[in-house]
């Protein structure tokens, strides 16, 4: 599901990363971890096209990526840092607006209730706290049909709650079959991955 072959980033006269290799598979779990500016968030845009590497190759789904493209958003779902909701939408609204758009039902309800949502539901988004709102953009994410899914620091506003939620996200994602990369300190995601790569 993605290949990446010498990846390398700079970040001006600097190699941000360099020399990055990966095979994932339908079904596994990679995580991407390292300190501060180390690049997790660049290689994640890179392999979503949002960004282009200084040398190396990168293909996902057999392609290389392309944000633009619509078939290539329909099969990667991507959240990233400066993922945004739209404030005045309330949380069944965004999901009803995510289900139109690819065509399909989600069970709104039983998808806010595990998000610990159901409470919130009739809420605009701008009046959710920080961790109510990333669970939101998570639902949106992962409610989705996808076979890649992106996820930068996830569990980023979460409580213990949230993040024991989000663990289980990204277990049932692999569990479809779905090839997940999470750039991520949490723990339990770390605990649970098939690979690795640490860009320190």
């Amino acid at each position: 599901m993605l290949t990446v072959d010498g990846l390398g980033v700079r970040a001006g006269e600097q190699w941000l990363f360099r020399g990055v290799d990966l095979r994932l598979a339908a079904g596994e779990c990679l995580v991407v971890t390292g300190p501060n500016g180390s690049g997790k968030s660049t290689l994640l845009r890179c392999l979503y096209g949002m960004q282009e590497g200084a040398e190396g190759r990168v293909a996902v789904c057999g392609r290389v990526p392309d944000e633009r493209d619509r078939d290539f958003r329909r099969r990667v779902s991507v959240l990233l840092d400066d993922s945004d909701f739209f404030a005045e939408l309330t949380p069944v609204q965004h999901l009803e607006l995510l289900a139109g758009s690819f065509g399909t039902e989600f069970g709104t309800g039983d998808l806010l209730a595990d998000a610990g949502l159901t409470e919130r539901a009739t809420v605009p988004a701008g009046r959710l706290s920080a961790g109510q709102r990333r669970r939101l953009l998570l639902l949106g994410a992962t409610a989705r049909p996808f076979d890649v899914l992106l996820l930068d620091e996830p569990e980023r506003a979460l409580d213990v709650a949230g993040k024991e939620w989000l663990t289980g996200l990204a277990a049932r994602a692999t569990g479809s079959g779905a090839a997940v990369v999470l750039a991520t300190h949490h723990p339990a995601l770390l605990s649970s991955a098939d690979h690795v790569l640490d860009l320190a």
